[in-house]
């Protein structure tokens, strides 16, 4: 089925330290010397997309997006986050509604470039009868010409009612490899996703100290959610790994798209490139 679908995989965040490749040592993502300002022109040549994370510590300026932009190819694709004041500290109250309607209008100044804005939850949002109520009137209000994806950590969300409540308004559920749901409670909300595109999301326990490398091999676990992103009904999926998830997103990734038969770009014709100039 993977042929009928088109497939943006890329990583959460670009601004690594750890990412750029040591004076004499092995190649790791970025060339040697690279300049943080130069890191997204960079992963760009790699990767067709990006999950920002920033962005859930605030709404961006419409100039911070526009230069994101000027950085990156035509057809790169940004998925933002969605301010933690609205998912986190406001829980979706009415109260979020102007700054949700704000983060929507600045986001659109990323214009063809904006992927999917994500709406992620902690897992202490649980599925009571209020925040269902909350949910249903905030998604009420989100425009139609813009992909959205919700994120839930409280597995008590995955029931018909919510994926009729998203289904019917085109929002994906984003679909986690995490600590906060199983798989065998995610897997089978793949087959009950009917949306037109799919967000997947790869995330790692937090306790390591470098992203330099792969720390821990999980190829089995990609071959495993590649197999269910393969049997979805979607025909755009959006993909984003964490450095987490191994040890270092960028191989990550290109795992991932090896497993779904998506070429992949070598680091080091990056480091090619960049020797030209």
């Amino acid at each position: 089925m993977s042929e009928t679908k088109t497939f943006h995989i890329g990583c959460q965040s670009w601004q690594y330290d750890d990412w750029i490749t040591e004076a004499g040592g092995e190649t790791i993502f970025y060339p040697r010397g690279t300049r943080p300002a130069d890191m997204l022109q960079i992963y760009s040549e790699a990767f067709d997309t990006i999950e920002v994370d920033s962005t859930a510590y605030g709404t961006p300026a419409i100039s911070t997006l526009e230069g994101w932009s000027e950085s990156t190819p035509d057809g790169f694709l940004f998925s933002l986050k969605v301010p933690s004041a609205i998912t986190h500290e406001l829980a979706l109250g009415p109260a979020t509604y102007p700054l949700i309607d704000e983060f929507v209008e600045v986001s659109r100044a990323l214009g063809p470039k904006l992927g999917v804005i994500l709406i992620q939850f902690a897992a202490s949002f649980e599925s009571t009868k209020e925040n269902g109520a909350n949910l249903r009137s905030f998604i009420a209000r989100l425009p139609n010409d813009l992909r959205f994806a919700v994120e839930f950590r409280d597995p008590g969300w995955l029931i018909d009612w919510t994926f009729d409540e998203l289904n019917e308004r085109g929002i994906a559920l984003a679909l986690v490899a995490g600590k906060w749901i199983d798989e065998d409670v995610m897997f089978p909300a793949f087959a009950k996703t009917k949306t037109a595109f799919a967000y997947v999301r790869l995330m790692g326990v937090r306790d390591l100290p470098k992203f330099d490398r792969i720390y821990r091999d999980r190829l089995d676990e990609i071959d495993r959610w590649a197999s269910m992103i393969k049997s979805l009904e979607a025909k755009e999926v959006f993909a984003y790994v964490d450095n987490y998830f191994e040890g270092h997103g960028p191989a990550t990734a290109n795992r991932l798209k090896s497993a779904l038969d998506v070429p992949a770009v070598d680091a080091r014709t990056l480091e090619k490139q960049a020797s030209l100039f």
